[in-house]
């Protein structure tokens, strides 16, 4: 049993969809995450924190929290509201944060843990984007790379622009044509075979540290019926990688002028660059995933 524990930095878009908050109470349940910071993206950023605040608050943790950027690369922001703040009346968060700039701060705590520290990205790739661009050393010096973006395999079903890549498809392809250590992107077609309804989720969701997670799923059940746990699965595989099979090859973020705009083109071969998960065991994912709140 693998026991090493794991150096994160967290860069999240927390409180529009769900799931980034049932990632983050993950990530400070498992005993094995060295959580060294939060970053948040997308519209609000300041109210995003807020909302990991809460939850880092209820799970007794002490974690530096830095809102980021709010707009994409090349334009105004694509996900302006953060309907989930209705919680936080109910519980203890901060209101104010560190005035250190959030790409300034992922790019001191990487080189100051050389080849050490994940940075697992769950939003909009901007600040991820902008570190690259502006810090270009520290891509290298990261232990991996470890998305949630993209969508890697035809279904129609899915949107061809998965949600990630379509908030920021400038930043998505600064990502993608960036070198970086073990680049692992967990997609849309895969994270979409994880999913729990609203009467699931009441009877999982009952250990303490989820209490916050819930109130806010409740927010996102009264205008859907299922919760997908995609950055769960990307957080959660970090720690049991063979919960996913993966496939090599190289990803383009392909750019138009409507909702497929950010559309993640796919060509598998053995030396590529980036590495996609191709298939997941979805109970062992939850098995994995709650097993940290037992």
């Amino acid at each position: 049993m693998n026991t090493e524990s794991i150096k994160v930095i967290f860069d999240t878009d927390i409180g529009s969809d769900i799931d980034d908050a049932v990632a983050l109470a993950y990530l400070l349940a498992q005993p094995r995450c060295d959580l060294l910071g939060i970053t948040t993206v997308s519209g609000q950023p300041v109210e995003r924190a807020k909302l990991v605040s809460a939850i880092c608050n209820t799970a007794d943790k002490n974690i530096p929290i830095i809102p980021g950027n709010e707009n994409r690369l090349d334009g105004p922001t694509r996900q302006p509201e953060v309907p989930q703040t209705s919680v936080l009346p109910n519980w203890q968060h901060d209101s104010s944060f560190e005035r250190t700039d959030a790409v300034q701060f992922m790019a001191e705590t990487i080189r100051n843990n050389p080849n050490e520290v994940v940075l697992l990205a769950v939003g909009p790739m901007t600040n991820v984007a902008r570190l690259f661009k502006e810090h270009p050393d520290t891509a290298a010096l990261l232990k991996s790379l470890h998305m949630m973006i993209g969508r890697f395999s035809d279904s129609e079903d899915l949107p061809t622009s998965e949600w990630n890549a379509h908030c920021d498809p400038a930043a998505a392809h600064v990502v993608y044509t960036t070198q970086a250590p073990a680049h692992t992107s967990i997609g849309l077609d895969v994270t979409h075979q994880v999913s729990m309804d609203s009467k699931e989720v009441k009877e999982y969701f009952q250990h303490p540290l989820l209490k916050p997670v819930y109130e806010m799923s409740e927010v996102w059940f009264s205008a859907r019926d299922e919760l997908r746990f995609h950055d769960p699965l990307a957080a959660v595989t970090l720690f049991d990688d063979s919960i996913c099979e993966y496939e090599n090859g190289t990803a383009i973020v392909k750019r138009t002028s409507d909702r497929d705009d950010g559309e993640t083109i796919w060509a598998p071969h053995a030396k590529g660059p980036h590495r996609v998960g191709k298939t997941v065991d979805a109970a062992r994912f939850f098995d994995s995933y709650f097993s940290v709140f037992s």
